[in-house]
């Protein structure tokens, strides 16, 4: 995956969910499965990466990320795994070793 068109999926993620700021309900929620999914990434890359080592993880995102949210929360449906996912890595890309906004 290309780092920059990784960071800009990662960028639109973020955008998206915090375009839903207007809906406190389903705000609430895709912040919630944000941070469930960014605790994933640090358990997945670590706490030292790279932006291309991050953007090696986003192959296959998606997939685990809806797995996980499932698994958590059998009785609700993900709101946007993948635009969670998305916003998640976007987040969790500032504390990369070579990260500049």
């Amino acid at each position: 995956m290309n780092v920059e068109l990784a960071r800009q999926q990662w960028r639109d993620g973020r955008s998206r969910v915090e375009a839903s700021r207007d809906d406190a309900v389903r705000y609430a929620l895709l912040q919630s499965e944000v941070e469930l999914l960014t605790d994933a990434l640090r358990k997945r890359v670590g706490q030292t990466f790279t932006l291309a080592e991050l953007a090696r993880a986003y192959d296959g995102a998606e997939d685990w990320a809806r797995a996980l949210l499932e698994e958590e929360r059998p009785d609700e449906t993900p709101a946007d795994a993948a635009m969670c996912a998305d916003a998640a890595f976007h987040l969790y890309a500032r504390g990369a070793a070579d990260y500049a906004p």
